[in-house]
């Protein structure tokens, strides 16, 4: 075979291998290329237990990403910025970052854009509603703590008060009570007021009798002098 013919096959040979070394490179750099679908996005809790909008990024090629999280307001087509965050190493496995909306009900539609480079730039697909039943609790490894149980007072013991049962009433007193003296002597006729309340004396009867006796008494002895004076004559 002449020599020009063996140059010729060999360059042939030597250009298709490197055209298909740079096919392969190219395919790899586009395999590693960062995109769109790198990145998810989903609802999630913070370890305060807050409610935020975690995004993951699995870009294999390292490309620093940039997020701005948008709330969809009522009016057809308007939104807001309320929080911002970066991904500055994102690996194959996955890294991410959480992104604090400034409220948070259920229905809430919430869209995430994603810069990254010059080959992303767009929103995230689809949009993260916040799901009817989605709740927070505390996470971390700590858990909320129990409210302490209030502890039971020890109530003072009541105090004996002037009237309670521990001070002598006048029926428990030592001393017998004073009973009222009740007089023996009738009540007046015709009066109802009682004799002392006149000045008079419980036994007037008593001495009204004994006066009695000492005029019959005088009498008899009046009558006794004058017989035996007559009987002398």
């Amino acid at each position: 075979m002449p020599l020009s013919r063996r140059a010729t096959r060999a360059a042939r040979v030597i250009g298709t291998s490197a055209a298909a070394a740079a096919l392969s490179v190219a395919a790899a750099h586009t395999a590693l290329a960062c995109s769109i679908g790198d990145f998810s996005a989903a609802p999630a809790c913070d370890s305060s237990g807050k409610p935020v909008i975690r995004v993951t990024d699995k870009d294999a090629s390292g490309t620093p990403a940039t997020l701005t999280l948008k709330v969809e307001l009522s009016m057809p087509g308007g939104e807001r910025d309320v929080d911002t965050g970066t991904i500055d190493h994102p690996t194959a496995e996955g890294a991410g970052v959480d992104l604090h909306p400034l409220d948070w009900y259920a229905g809430e539609t919430f869209v995430v854009h994603v810069k990254a480079g010059d080959r992303v730039d767009e929103d995230l697909q689809p949009a993260v509603v916040v799901p009817d039943d989605f709740t927070c609790a505390s996470t971390g490894g700590s858990t909320p703590s129990a409210s302490p149980t209030p502890t039971p007072t020890a109530h003072p013991s009541a105090k004996p008060t002037a009237t309670s049962s521990a001070t002598p009433g006048p029926a428990d007193s030592g001393s017998p009570a004073a009973s009222p003296v009740v007089s023996s002597a009738p009540s007046p006729a015709g009066g109802g007021t009682h004799l002392a309340e006149t000045g008079a004396f419980g036994n007037t009867p008593l001495i009204g009798a004994a006066a009695a006796l000492v005029v019959i008494g005088g009498g008899i002895v009046l009558t006794l002098r004058r017989r035996s004076a007559h009987r002398s004559r």
